[in-house]
């Protein structure tokens, strides 16, 4: 694949120790971290950086996100994102990735939904705010828009424990980083229950930005069939619910 293609960007990234788990497993939300990475670049190389877009006031918020995963990817491993535009229906942009190992074997591949906002208002934007066109690329897909997560309503949820967002979790828009809500799932299982499952993959849906100083409840499910489910929330408003994809 061509690195410089107009419609399909492709980045590499190196799997450091840091990046890693104590099973020396790239963490998940390292995963998220690099697709961010290979989608700003992308859009950046379509002619709009992402200093320009905040100087416009503008940027993109996901909503929901479902990635799938053949395996984790190890400390010092060489990886691959691809990473295109579906286009939008409406104010929703769909983005694919598909992340390959050294051996061209897929490793992950992942749908996400996003909108345009404006960053001070809070408030989605049509796609014509937008001042470059980003067209679709429609020699490979990922699946269909992907759902909303919906946690089965026969499940309780039980606290786990409370996270207070501070500067290590902010993002340049002064809201919890995306891929950190991400750690707040993991964090919601021990160790013993890391050891036991193989992490196949991670259903997210974004419900409420959450700011400095804000206090988040993690709760969680016991372990189902399809992981385990986890619902952020306080104050009254729910940041995010997401599933945990565990496997035997």
């Amino acid at each position: 694949m061509d690195k410089h293609s107009k419609l399909l960007w492709t980045e590499a990234f190196q799997v450091h120790a840091s990046d890693t788990d104590f099973r020396s497993k790239g963490r998940l939300s390292f995963l998220l971290d690099i697709m961010q990475r290979a989608a700003d670049l992308a859009v950046s190389n379509l002619g709009l950086s992402n200093d320009e877009m905040l100087k416009s006031g503008m940027g993109w918020m996901v909503i929901t996100m479902e990635l799938n995963l053949q395996r984790e990817p190890l400390q010092g491993e060489l990886l691959r994102v691809h990473t295109w535009s579906k286009g939008n229906k409406g104010a929703l942009w769909q983005r694919d990735y598909r992340i390959y190992d050294s051996q061209d074997i897929e490793l992950a591949s992942a749908r996400s939904i996003w909108a345009l906002v404006d960053i001070k208002k809070r408030k989605i934007l049509r796609p014509s705010a937008l001042p470059i066109a980003v067209e679709p690329y429609l020699e490979d897909s990922v699946g269909d828009q992907p759902d909303k997560v919906v946690i089965p309503p026969e499940l309780t949820l039980q606290e786990a424990y409370t996270y207070q967002v501070r500067y290590s979790g902010l993002d340049n828009n002064r809201h919890l980083n995306n891929a950190r809500y991400v750690d707040l799932c993991c964090d919601a299982l021990n160790l013993e229950e890391w050891e036991a499952r193989e992490l196949t993959g991670l259903h997210i849906t974004y419900a409420q930005e959450a700011q400095y100083g804000e206090e988040i409840t993690i709760l969680r499910t016991p372990l189902t069939d399809d992981g385990v489910y986890i619902r952020g929330q306080g104050s009254g408003r729910m940041y995010f619910e997401a599933c945990l994809k565990l496997k035997k």
